[in-house]
């Protein structure tokens, strides 16, 4: 039976190769679990509970598996070292926790307390999984990045659906195949997915979407031919799929 532990940093980068010079692939954020299958004194190999993502992160003192109970449901939350007193971290959307005690306003976890309001249980769904997705506007562009500190295109779609209990591959051209059911650009309405090689964003209605773009280095909400022709004008690139969940 495969070992898991669970990540207690506010997010910690998995990095392509055993180096801090190495290419950050993507990051764990708060609560997300993985095996190990190679240690060395510096680094563990390992594979990601949450969507099978293998790399390199440092080794540290991580937790033995802690099955969720509640999961952060806005942009970022404070975590406390007594309740309301003394602020820890910051952890972001989507972090997974497990609540061990609790008083009329905040809740118990591993390392510190966390407030009842920015938290909902780990079984709750959102009927719009993207919901709450503009509250990633302006959050600057990174590589890789999973979190309110810095996010990219693939995860800003991931971690809204992994919020709301539904797989998402990490990258854009594993999503873009995941996704089965196609929509014509005419057809396309709130919610769809839009694909090129390599980018995605997520339609706001039948005119705007929201994605995490990198010439403007941060998460931007723009009229959606115009993204469209942005891209096929400066990167080359044409919509290689609109996908409706």
């Amino acid at each position: 039976m495969t070992k898991y532990f669970t990540n207690i940093y506010p997010e910690i980068n998995l990095y392509k190769k055993p180096s801090t010079k190495s290419e950050t692939i993507t990051q764990m954020i708060y609560g997300d679990s993985f095996s190990i299958f190679k240690k060395s004194k510096k680094w563990l190999k390992i594979k990601i509970k949450e969507d099978n993502y293998k790399g390199y992160i440092k080794n540290k003192k991580y937790s033995n598996f802690l099955k969720p109970t509640h999961k952060v449901n806005c942009l970022k939350a404070k975590i406390f070292k007594f309740p309301n007193k003394v602020k820890k971290n910051e952890i972001t959307y989507g972090s997974k926790i497990r609540v061990i005690g609790n008083n009329s306003k905040f809740l118990k976890i591993a390392n510190g307390w966390i407030n009842k309001s920015d938290v909902k249980p780990i079984s709750f769904k959102e009927k719009n999984p993207f919901k709450r997705i503009t509250s990633f506007k302006d959050v600057k562009y990174k590589w890789g990045g999973k979190s309110f500190k810095g996010i990219d295109c693939s995860a800003l779609v991931q971690v809204f659906l992994n919020f709301n209990n539904k797989f998402c591959p990490r990258d854009a051209k594993d999503q873009v195949k995941y996704f089965k059911k196609n929509i014509k650009l005419k057809n396309i309405k709130k919610n769809d997915i839009i694909y090129w090689n390599g980018h995605v964003a997520v339609a706001l209605s039948k005119q705007k979407l929201i994605h995490a773009y990198g010439p403007m280095k941060k998460t931007v909400i723009m009229e959606i031919n115009q993204t469209i022709d942005l891209i096929a004008r400066t990167a080359k690139l044409k919509v290689i799929g609109i996908k409706r969940l």
